[in-house]
C-alpha cells in the first residue's frame, strides 16, 4: 500500500493526466484495492476464495434489501445507488472486507452494534469475513434505503 501512496504522488507531481491516472489504476490493481471486473458476479468470483462467500452474503442482502437501487461496478468495487448517488458499496481490500455506508444516519444508527471493528465516517472494515454480523448489515441497508440523511 505504501508504494502505491508513494507512486500516486509521484505521477501527480508529474502532472501528465490520462496517463498518470491508468499508472494509479494499475498500482491500485497490483496492491489488491481495485478491480478490473466487469461486472459484480466477476468481482465476487475474483475474489479471495475465503472471502466469496460473505461477498455473496452481502450481495443477496443489497439486491434483497436496497429496492429502487441500482447494482453496479464503481471505483473497482460493487455500489448501489439511488436517482445517481451511491449509497452502500463493498470490496475485499488487501486486508479487510470493507462495507461502505455511506447515508451517516443509517450507520449511525446500528454503531453501538460495531464495537470491536474498525469504523470510519462512512466505512466499516471486517479483518475477517466470520466477524461480519449480517443481521445489523440487514439493518443499516434497510435504514439506508428508508432514511435520506446526509451521504459522505
Amino acid at each position: 500500500m505504501r508504494r502505491a501512496k508513494v507512486a500516486g504522488r509521484a505521477l501527480r507531481a508529474s502532472g501528465d493526466g490520462r496517463r498518470q491516472s491508468r499508472r494509479i489504476d494499475g498500482l491500485l490493481q497490483e496492491a489488491g484495492i481495485r478491480s478490473n471486473a466487469k461486472d459484480v458476479a466477476t468481482y465476487i468470483s475474483d475474489a479471495p476464495a475465503d472471502r466469496q462467500e460473505a461477498l455473496l452474503k452481502l450481495r443477496r442482502l443489497c439486491r434483497r434489501v436496497l429496492q429502487g437501487h441500482e447494482e453496479r461496478m464503481e471505483n473497482g468495487g460493487p455500489c448501489y445507488s439511488r436517482e445517481g448517488t451511491t449509497e452502500v458499496g463493498f470490496a475485499s481490500q488487501k486486508h479487510y472486507i470493507s462495507l461502505d455506508i455511506l447515508r451517516q444516519d443509517a450507520l449511525e444508527s446500528q454503531r453501538p452494534f460495531l464495537s470491536g471493528l474498525s469504523v470510519g465516517k462512512g466505512c466499516i472494515r471486517y479483518s475477517r469475513p466470520e466477524k461480519i454480523d449480517f443481521a445489523v448489515v440487514e439493518k443499516m441497508l434497510a435504514a439506508t434505503r428508508d432514511l435520506t440523511g446526509e451521504v459522505c
